[in-house]
């Protein structure tokens, strides 16, 4: 298998009646405000109705889409419809506004938007501050024809090397970054992701993943669904986190594993005893920096280990503290294993003494250092 969307059709043959997507319950929310699982044979089904649509309107690989859809359902659908035909998906955070919207279509030169139903007025007034056309559609009322792309498509195949996402950096220290990411580099993140073992080991088509991260960054869409796929598991992606109802999703989600950022144990601990916080079926947490005295105190007062992790865009695999024992209340994330190495050195290059500050250097082991990292363009 040399794409996601290959990795996804050999898991819809195993596992078809299986749940890929659950949608926690949220009322008032403009979409399935029940909540639904999703099997891996209905998103089959409306992945391909989207994939021949696409096909039809002459996508393929060298073509970008705009997906403005948050969390949404939606947005897995066309990511896969698209990965498909060997087109690129390049997702906009839904906090945008119109300079940040605009910066990013103008730079990624995507030529179609596809969007939320209440984003569609602001999509629409960026594309036509564009220098080159951008059709936009609403996610909600497609039409069974989409609007051709005005470029032509590359008539080769998609395979590990086509691009599969076009993901953009937070832009702290100047305009966004956007990350070409290959098909090669999501299916090499799921698979480290699925074999870091120890404490966070993955059962087949047993587990449900929650992760409340937003779809446009790595960590849920290229780390988490990736590996989701490749395992035959649920991924339970909520539109954000939701403190106060977080127990209860977990129970009601049936959650075997979480994803968190180093804010979240601290804001759980702070919310008053919840009689769902200790009936749930969560084996492990996992994600990035906890702080060290909070570490100890949530895995007493909630029943799972948080296993702290370390990554980045550009090395795509992850360094993980799942192997016993572990670091509790510090700041470790692991060791080198597996074939990632790693230094921590001077600005010299020279390696620096045990508990001195210094830079991170990683690399993969074997003739390719960069191996499955962010591609060099």
């Amino acid at each position: 298998m040399e794409t996601v969307f290959q990795a996804f059709s050999a898991a819809v043959e195993r596992f078809t009646e299986s749940a890929f997507l659950c949608v926690p319950a949220r009322a008032g929310r403009d979409y399935l405000p029940d909540g639904a699982d999703q099997s891996y044979g209905a998103t089959a089904e409306g992945v391909e109705r989207l994939r021949r649509r696409y096909a039809s309107a002459g996508y393929g690989r060298g073509h970008r889409v705009a997906l403005l859809l948050g969390n949404r359902p939606e947005f897995l659908a066309h990511y896969l419809a698209l990965n498909a035909v060997g087109a690129s998906i390049v997702p906009v955070n839904p906090d945008y506004q119109h300079l940040e919207m605009l910066f990013q279509l103008e730079h990624s030169e995507a030529e179609l938007a596809i969007c939320s139903n209440d984003r569609v007025a602001d999509m629409e007034t960026v594309a036509e501050a564009c220098t080159s056309p951008v059709h936009v559609l609403n996610a909600d009322v497609l039409p069974n024809s989409f609007p051709e792309p005005d470029s032509a498509v590359n008539g080769v195949l998609p395979d590990n090397g086509t691009e599969c996402a076009l993901l953009y950096t937070s832009g702290t220290t100047g305009p966004p970054k956007g990350c070409i990411l290959t098909n090669e580099y999501f299916m090499t993140a799921g698979r480290w992701y699925l074999g870091l073992g120890g404490l966070m080991a993955f059962e087949e088509g047993q587990e449900r993943v929650l992760n409340p991260l937003p779809l446009f960054h790595m960590n849920a869409l290229a780390i988490t669904v990736t590996g989701t796929i490749l395992s035959g598991n649920c991924l339970i992606t909520p539109d954000r986190f939701h403190p106060k109802t977080w127990w209860q999703d977990v129970v009601l989600t049936r959650a075997t594993a979480i994803h968190y950022l180093g804010v979240v144990p601290a804001i759980l601990l702070n919310q008053l005893p919840d009689k769902n916080e200790r009936t749930h079926g969560v084996r492990f947490g996992v994600g990035a920096g906890v702080d060290p005295k909070h570490h100890e105190e949530f895995e007493k007062r909630f029943g799972f280990p948080l296993l702290e992790v370390w990554s980045m865009t550009e090395t795509d695999r992850i360094f993980c503290d799942s192997i016993e024992p572990r670091q509790v209340g510090s700041r470790a994330f692991g060791r080198p294993r597996n074939g990632l190495q790693a230094r921590v050195v001077d600005s010299t290059g020279i390696d620096v003494a045990t508990d001195e500050e210094g830079e991170l250097v990683v690399r993969f082991a074997g003739p390719d250092s960069r191996k499955g990292f962010l591609p060099v363009i």
